[in-house]
């Protein structure tokens, strides 16, 4: 058992879009993740999606509506709720999900991280 700094596990990776593992429980992971830019449309039939903001801010686009998140925010998308989350500048994000959830839900791409990293 070790506690996680996240600032620390932030500073160790650069690349946008890539969800990094920082943790796991019951079958769920604790991902970091940097954002910038669009990402693409996708949902996840099977798992509901947790983005809390660490730095900056993000948009979590959904079909009738836009979310904005600031520092400290955090929203559950519901399984099988289309979205699309947006940073106009960089952001870090903390992801908890299910383990078995790719990144671009039913929609696999170039952009789809099967076996995310673990730091």
């Amino acid at each position: 058992m070790k506690k996680v700094n996240l600032a620390d596990k932030f500073a160790l990776f650069s690349e946008h879009w890539s969800p990094k593992v920082v943790g796991e429980l019951n079958g769920q992971e604790v991902k970091l993740a940097k954002l910038q830019g669009e990402f693409i449309w996708h949902r996840h039939d099977e798992a509901d999606e947790l983005f809390l903001v660490y730095k900056g801010s993000i948009k979590i686009e959904l079909r009738d509506e836009t979310v904005t998140l600031a520092e400290g925010e955090f929203f559950i998308v519901p399984r099988g709720i289309e979205h699309k989350p947006v940073a106009d500048n960089e952001a870090e994000v903390l992801l908890f999900e299910p383990k078995s959830t790719l990144n671009t839900g039913q929609h696999k791409s170039e952009r789809t991280i099967v076996n995310p990293e673990v730091i």
